[in-house]
């Protein structure tokens, strides 16, 4: 079995891409980034997501983004938008899907793995730029660039198996690969126990993607008046 190291926020999106890689037959070492975010409920969940879906190992690197701000994920005076914006929302984080790729490329580097998986997705997402295919491309050329392996004759693949995907698509396979989605956790302003408000647009592309599946929704949510 190849080692593959799999990013891991605790979501919907990257436990299913979890489930993917392990029926691949790969051995999953997941990686999770504390990286200044709103709640620390997505890292709880993403270890039990780890656990369920058979990860070799987890881990939890710390990156403080909050030391730059920007977002609305990582700085308390800029509120999460409750309804739906136009263009790049509040919620995107400068240079994150740059930063765990390069955590991730550094980790494969040492475990000798010439596969990273990664849960982004151009279909059903908030406009973020780190999400288009043309970026997963380019951080894949890069990659090959500037890593020994790849120079010593080991390239290496940026594997997002999610990319031209519907949210409710995704939930399909991730049913079919056994994925339980009520141990996930995709809300941007969840609270501590991991209940999400139901009002921004992570909770309304997870919600939209259940109805269309056909699927029921285990989502908890803490405020029945936004749900």
């Amino acid at each position: 079995m190849k080692n593959a190291v799999v990013l891991l926020s605790g979501g919907l999106d990257s436990a299913t891409v979890l489930a993917m890689a392990r029926q691949q037959g790969f051995r999953c070492h997941a990686l999770s980034v504390d990286y200044g975010q709103r709640h620390h409920a997505e890292l709880a969940a993403a270890r039990r997501v780890a656990d369920a879906l058979g990860a070799v190992e987890h881990r939890v690197i710390n990156i403080d983004l909050t030391g730059f701000g920007g977002s609305a994920l990582t700085d308390n005076s800029i509120a999460v938008p409750e309804q739906e914006t136009k263009g790049i929302p509040l919620t995107y984080v400068p240079a994150r899907n740059t930063i765990m790729l390069s955590l991730a490329l550094a980790w494969a580097e040492v475990l000798q793995a010439q596969d990273i998986f990664f849960g982004v997705n151009a279909v059903d997402y908030s406009g973020y730029p780190d999400c288009r295919p043309e970026y997963v491309a380019a951080f894949e050329h890069m990659a090959n660039l500037a890593t020994k392996a790849a120079v010593e004759g080991k390239p290496l693949a940026i594997h997002a198996p999610l990319q031209h995907m519907s949210k409710a698509e995704i939930i399909r396979q991730g049913t079919q690969l056994g994925v339980d989605f009520s141990q996930t956790v995709s809300c941007y302003q969840a609270d501590a126990d991991g209940r999400a408000c139901g009002v921004c647009d992570s909770c309304r592309l997870r919600r939209a993607g259940f109805v269309e599946a056909g699927i029921p929704d285990a989502t908890r949510y803490y405020s029945v008046g936004k749900k």
